[in-house]
């Protein structure tokens, strides 16, 4: 069964949200290796609805970057109740899940393959977790506090425990911490 993994950046303060306006001062080569090594493991990407419309938007116009050419050729499936198509600029469109979660992430986990990576989508994120689908989480943690935003823990979530597997530190002094979800 292929693993389902999710890495997020992440603010001193649980900020998840908008990173591009706070993470590219600390995105040094190390993490850009790292970065690297994990979509190399990786065949199959899974976007929760507003990450996919954001990515959609920008991504199928990049070409001189990794990361566009890894996002842009590799099959998604976009999560989402109301969405009825998912282009994605030239390429073939993504796929569309909207029915039991549950069921059509175990559909996917069954196919052979690499990891299936969740990119951004914190909300999903949450959701995969809650029902036990989730088999790693990385959270790459900035040296900044951003005051406001999405977190990806709100208040009043269940006790969840989680074994950590890998921890590193980056030049740039962004923490690198991988966990298992218990």
């Amino acid at each position: 069964m292929r693993k389902l993994t999710a890495a997020l950046f992440m603010s001193l303060d649980g900020v998840v949200e908008a990173p591009d306006q706070w993470q590219f001062d600390y995105f040094d080569e190390e993490m850009a290796a790292r970065m690297e090594a994990a979509i190399a493991e990786e065949d199959t990407v899974l976007l929760g609805r507003v990450t996919y419309q954001e990515w959609a938007a920008y991504w199928p116009q990049v070409t001189d970057d990794p990361y566009a050419n890894h996002i842009n050729n590799t099959p998604k499936y976009v999560v989402s109740t109301t969405l009825h198509r998912v282009p994605w600029g030239h390429q073939q469109d993504a796929g569309l899940i909207r029915g039991n979660l549950r069921q059509e992430v175990m559909r996917l986990k069954d196919r052979p393959g690499k990891n299936i990576g969740v990119g951004g989508s914190p909300t999903l994120v949450r959701s995969l977790l809650a029902d036990g689908l989730l088999d790693e989480l990385t959270l790459l943690i900035h040296p900044i506090v951003v005051g406001r935003g999405k977190r990806l823990f709100q208040d009043g979530e269940p006790l969840r425990r989680f074994e950590l597997v890998h921890s590193e530190r980056t030049g740039s002094g962004v923490l690198v911490l991988t966990y298992r979800p218990l």
